[in-house]
């Protein structure tokens, strides 16, 4: 087997291509600061939602890229924008009305809606960290008010401050006239009130590293720009970030360019290169909007993690990054087969395996592969059968594998119920059968004399392709042009759904003699919904 940094060398998948970048830009040497840096960013007014994810998920795929192309130590922070003024009360949260008496002030300075944490920021964080903990990445959180307050930030607010102007001058074209009367990149934390104000500056001394701004009742008051005692307008405050964390790399929506291009020109002021860049398309949900995290609409890991496994949210996160996608629910069962496709074919591949998406998925390790049984196709045994028991899945299983069984197969198990779990909330409820025409009753009489006829031995998993064609052959015969015609409807006449399995296959797991009787319950005019 080929040398895997060789192979790295040449892989064209994506998260390559964006290490080849960041190993480029360090030279081959290890920072003076000890890493090479990747960042990811988070800003916890919402609820965590799964677009964060996709950050942190696609970000780890290019750390896990840089480190088979470098020897350089590596760490990701994943940082929450806490420190932010909350600007209004999120729809998804309760008690918005004890939040609304807050608004202006730091995240971290809210009271908890849900009662279980010290602030706002806090509980946002704790489920942010939750779920990334709970897909076993490798990162260091990293908290706004915890750094401000710390001084970390410190001398790289004063820069700020001895750059004011210039810095001031980046942002000024991209406000409105009444916010360019204002603006300046430095956000006082009123000591009375404890908001974030956005208020104007009347003078800065970068000597004493202080300012002097306009207050909300008119006064005039001076204070450190050091300490927590300030913070960054967020574009400005973006850059800053890498600057002083000397930030490697870093990706971020399409929504988002404008700030990249403007947070490079200051990280340029202040006397750093800005990190290397990844710009990816926005998810949509149902209706092809934007997802958003404080209206809470779109898809949830957790919603997800309900109907398929966190590989087939992994490999949806893999996929076309710079496409604009839906994430909806309709899209698990093929992030899920078309991982079980890429697990099958990854063992055969040599030269290629590291295009492979289940590389990336799994850190360079993918598991070996289970039984050959695709999520549509227990999608459709469930929904012929009309079961939410995993044991009736499990006979037909064990019947077409004897080799499967749920201790053997715990992926496979796991499968099982998410398959049933998937019927019941989005398949059952929209199922609708319908009788043959008498151009389908001729052909699947004709089907059903084929399939009598085959030997007894075709009811088994290596007659699958055998009883595909004389699907085939019947559709053929019977003038069915476009064979999807007639694949379609058996599918409706059949399973009461206008898509479905590789019909050869699913005859052969569902059993020779209980697929004859859905065909002759059909030419019967009977009832399959009970089936």
């Amino acid at each position: 087997m080929a040398n895997e940094r060789e192979l790295a060398e040449g892989a064209r998948a994506w998260p390559f291509e964006e290490a080849r970048r960041v190993v480029k830009r360090l030279g081959g040497k290890t920072p003076e600061k000890g890493y090479a840096l990747f960042e990811t960013g988070y800003g916890p007014s919402g609820l965590p939602h799964i677009g964060t994810f996709g950050e942190v998920a696609r970000t780890t795929m290019v750390r896990q890229a840089f480190q088979r192309l470098s020897d350089i130590p590596t760490k990701l922070f994943c940082f929450s924008d806490d420190m932010d003024g909350l600007r209004k009360v999120p729809d998804n949260i309760p008690n918005k009305e004890m939040v609304a008496e807050h608004l202006g002030k730091p995240l971290t300075r809210i009271p908890d809606p849900f009662g279980t944490h010290e602030s706002f920021g806090h509980h946002n964080n704790a489920r942010l960290r939750g779920f990334l903990d709970a897909f076993g990445f490798d990162y260091d959180f990293q908290s706004s008010t915890e750094l401000y307050t710390a001084g970390r930030f410190d001398s790289a607010l004063l820069q700020v401050l001895r750059h004011y102007d210039k810095v001031k001058n980046v942002v000024l074209p991209t406000l409105g006239p009444e916010r360019r009367e204002t603006y300046s990149p430095f956000l006082p934390i009123c000591t009375k009130t404890g908001r974030v104000l956005q208020v104007p500056v009347l003078e800065t001394d970068p000597e004493s590293g202080t300012i002097v701004y306009q207050d909300e009742d008119g006064s005039r008051v001076e204070t450190p720009v050091t300490g927590g005692r300030c913070k960054l307008q967020w574009k400005a405050d973006w850059a800053m970030r890498w600057y002083a964390l000397d930030v490697d790399y870093e990706m971020s929506g399409k929504d988002l360019i404008d700030s990249v291009k403007l947070g490079g020109q200051i990280c340029r002021i202040l006397g750093a290169r800005p990190p290397e860049g990844f710009t990816y398309e926005l998810f949509l949900d149902e209706e092809a909007k934007k997802i958003s995290k404080s209206k809470g609409n779109g898809l949830s890991a957790e919603e997800w993690l309900t109907y398929g496994p966190q590989e087939s949210l992994s490999l949806f996160m893999f996929q076309k990054p710079r496409a604009a996608k839906r994430l909806y629910f309709d899209v698990i069962p093929r992030a899920v087969d078309d991982y079980l496709s890429h697990l099958q074919s990854y063992n055969g591949q040599d030269e290629k395996r590291l295009e492979n998406p289940v590389w990336h998925i799994h850190g360079g390790q993918p598991p070996l592969p289970g039984t050959k049984l695709s999520f549509a196709m227990l999608l459709n045994l469930a929904s012929v059968c009309n079961t939410e028991d995993p044991a009736v899945l499990w006979g037909f299983i064990s019947r077409y594998a004897p080799e499967a069984s749920p201790e053997s197969d715990a992926f496979l198990d796991h499968l099982v119920g998410f398959a049933l779990r998937y019927y019941k909330d989005f398949v059952k409820p929209s199922k609708r059968y319908r009788a043959p025409d008498d151009k389908e009753r001729k052909a699947l009489a004709d089907l059903a004399g084929r399939l009598r006829a085959l030997p007894a031995e075709a009811d088994g998993e290596a007659d699958g392709e055998t009883i595909q064609a004389e699907v085939y052959a019947v559709g053929k015969e019977h003038g069915f042009e476009n064979l999807r015609d007639w694949f379609k409807a058996l599918y409706e006449i059949l399973l009461g759904q206008d898509q479905g399995p590789r019909m050869g296959s699913f005859m052969a797991l569902y059993g020779l003699q209980e697929s004859l009787a859905l065909i002759d319950q059909a030419l019967e005019g009977q009832s399959l919904t009970g089936s």
